[in-house]
């Protein structure tokens, strides 16, 4: 979940650089991505993803 967390702040942070510098429509889609990782509507399968990838490629 630190990870989710993590990105939330930094889409955050991005969105209000984009806002600073008059990019409303993009700082818009910022928000709202931070707010998506934030609800819990996205899951955080990176450890599944590479728990594959070692499973694939073990030699």
């Amino acid at each position: 979940m630190d990870r989710l967390k993590k990105a939330a702040v930094q889409h955050r942070r991005i969105a209000a650089v984009q806002r600073d510098r008059g990019r409303d429509a993009e700082a818009d889609r910022h928000e709202a991505r931070a707010d998506a990782l934030e609800s819990g509507r996205v899951t955080d399968r990176t450890d599944d993803v590479i728990g594959i990838f070692r499973a694939v490629f073990r030699r």
